[in-house]
């Protein structure tokens, strides 16, 4: 069965980098290279954000407060998604999750990991 297996997570300090992996286990190719990709993340107190996003066809899209700093890519071949986050500042620090929303209309989250940023 298809499970999203998210890794990366941790502490660092402010301005400095982290990537985020997540791994979809047991899907198929076409569906993970047709599915949209997406990382949210959420704090206490706020709602939920979509940060990043991509479309099968290649477009990427960025929150205003991420944007310029963080970066989605994925690798077909080991059927992962990432999410670069470079300057990170205190504001990052969420819980982040990995989203595929595949053609059929079917959503797999990952499990979150934290991403801390102090000073």
């Amino acid at each position: 069965q298809t499970q999203l297996v998210q890794s990366g997570g941790g502490l660092v300090q402010v301005g400095g980098s982290l990537r985020l992996s997540c791994k979809a286990t047991g899907m198929i190719l076409s569906t993970f290279t047709g599915s949209t990709m997406g990382w949210y993340r959420l704090t206490p107190g706020k709602e939920r954000e979509l940060v990043a996003s991509r479309i099968p066809g290649g477009e990427t899209n960025y929150a205003d407060s991420v944007k310029g700093r963080f970066t989605i890519s994925k690798d077909n071949n080991r059927r992962t998604v990432y999410l670069q986050m470079d300057n990170l500042q205190p504001e990052d620090t969420a819980v982040y999750y990995c989203n595929h929303h595949t053609q059929s209309g079917h959503d797999y989250w990952g499990q979150g990991t934290q991403v801390t940023v102090s000073s």
